[in-house]
């Protein structure tokens, strides 16, 4: 059972955000409270999934926390001879991802992998999905991964990305920012829970311009890029090569 998250609801020394046991406990409310459309989000990539997966082929969710994009996509492939790989780089998390899956009978076979995507290969891919995990690559390796990404997707594969985005400017940045503050306060975080949250995030998630995201992915070799998603700072693409 998961519970409510008040992580942040009383005042503490802030340390840098991790995937631990404790985020592992209370992720799925975490994310619904602060994520806007984070439903959607899931089901609709899982219906891209279907919609792109290629027979005889591997479909990727790199940083695959608990596992609801890999069951998304899972319940949508009807293509033959596909499987699908989940990675995440949090030990708590894959261990709690892989009793998620045990829960739903399917067809479509699924790897869990603890690893760094950084590191893990990325071979005959239809599908890759990354759900709001790019922006937790240091900024500086996300061009070489998505290059690899690229490499290891078959003709007219996909990326589906989702991303917290900067504005594009100072102005619109901190329109999105307190928009997605409000959210929060709607879903019942206080002001102290926004704040420490803040803090213990801003060294850890480096987020881009979604410029950034569509030059880079144009530069890398993707034919068609849409934003298909966006509410606030938060938005989801899906990338065709």
């Amino acid at each position: 059972m998961t519970g409510k998250d008040s992580i942040y609801a009383t005042e503490q020394t802030i340390k840098d955000f991790t995937f631990d046991q404790h985020v592992v406990e209370v992720f799925p409310d975490m994310i619904q409270r602060s994520v806007p459309g984070y439903a959607t989000i899931v089901s609709t990539m899982g219906k891209l999934a279907g919609t792109y997966a290629q027979s005889n082929s591997t479909l990727y969710d790199l940083g695959c926390s608990l596992g609801a994009v890999t069951l998304s996509m899972r319940r949508n492939i009807e293509k033959e001879n596909c499987q699908i790989v989940a990675i995440d780089n949090s030990s708590a998390m894959v261990e709690r991802c892989k009793l998620h899956l045990q829960g739903f009978k399917s067809d479509v076979p699924v790897k869990v992998e603890l690893g760094d995507i950084n590191e893990s290969a990325i071979e005959n891919a239809s599908v890759v999905a990354m759900n709001f995990t790019l922006q937790f690559i240091a900024p500086e390796q996300r061009a070489h991964l998505l290059e690899k990404i690229f490499a290891g997707l078959k003709p007219g594969g996909v990326l589906l990305l989702s991303e917290k985005i900067r504005g594009e400017n100072e102005f619109n940045d901190n329109l999105l920012i307190d928009l997605h503050h409000d959210f929060k306060r709607a879903n019942g975080y206080s002001e102290l829970e926004i704040s420490q949250k803040r803090t213990a995030i801003e060294n850890v998630m480096i987020t881009d311009k979604l410029s950034t995201h569509h030059a880079r992915l144009l530069q890398i070799g993707f034919k068609h890029i849409q934003v298909w998603y966006q509410c606030f700072n938060f938005c989801s693409l899906v990338a065709v090569k």
